[in-house]
């Protein structure tokens, strides 16, 4: 692609981009025309990933992007910057879920901190590093993909569904995720960038051993429509696809 045309294009990062829902919302971003970049910690899993996309006729590339690494997060921002100079789509989606976190009285403690330090630190490390492109944008979006699992008031509710699923670690993660939501939304708010919250809903993919009980699609149509609003849309909201999401 000529370099006149590349840094003229909309651009998109998806954070966790070489599977599950990441690969999905790459895929449709792809089809809504954008250049997308694939955040993968294995550079060998972006290419393959980023080479199934563009066998689909959409422009993709994998970008080296671990979150657990502040080296390869400064390296792709500085990437960005040199191949791109600007970035209209981020989306938060890399998240891990540890097998030692659990219950208060039971999760343990350093499982907690692994799942703050990916879920929470490196995510806003990832924003904070990303966000001086953002501002290039003539309307940029930032989409962190949360979770209901990380809604107080639906937490509080002894009849929701998914009560019982008491995950410190995680649920206070994408807790903290929504919190930072809201605040970068409001230190925004005079700026065209839009900042928003997306529950995926329970989807099947790797997370979760694929006991989800949707398809990837349908986890990805939320993150994709926030990525994609117009310049009436929301800011600072979470949102499923059937609508609000409570905090």
């Amino acid at each position: 692609m000529p370099e006149s045309i590349q840094k003229t294009r909309k651009v998109a990062l998806v954070t966790g981009g070489n599977k599950g829902i990441g690969f999905e919302v790459g895929r449709q971003l792809g089809r809504a025309g954008f250049l997308v970049l694939l955040g993968a910690r294995n550079q060998k899993l972006g290419d393959a990933a980023a080479a199934k996309l563009r066998e689909e006729g959409s422009e993709a590339r994998a970008i080296l992007l671990d979150l657990s690494s502040t080296e390869t997060i400064t390296k792709a921002a500085e990437r960005i910057a040199s191949e791109h100079e600007h970035l209209d789509v981020l989306v938060n989606n890399a998240a891990i879920v540890d097998p030692a976190d659990g219950p208060p009285s039971k999760a343990d403690i350093s499982a907690v901190r692994r799942t703050f330090e990916t879920n929470f630190f490196a995510t806003l490390e990832v924003t904070q590093a990303m966000l001086p492109l953002i501002r290039k944008s003539e309307a940029g979006r930032i989409v962190n993909v949360s979770s209901g699992l990380g809604s107080l008031t639906l937490h509080s509710d002894p009849n929701w569904k998914y009560a019982p699923y008491k995950i410190l670690g995680y649920c206070a993660s994408k807790a903290a995720l929504n919190m930072m939501t809201v605040q970068l939304a409001y230190e925004l708010r005079d700026t065209a960038i839009k900042v928003n919250a997306a529950d995926p809903g329970y989807t099947a993919t790797d997370l979760n051993q694929h006991r989800g009980t949707q398809t990837v699609e349908e986890g990805a149509s939320e993150t994709v429509r926030l990525a994609l609003l117009g310049a009436d849309g929301p800011t600072g909201g979470f949102f499923e696809r059937s609508g609000p999401e409570p905090w």
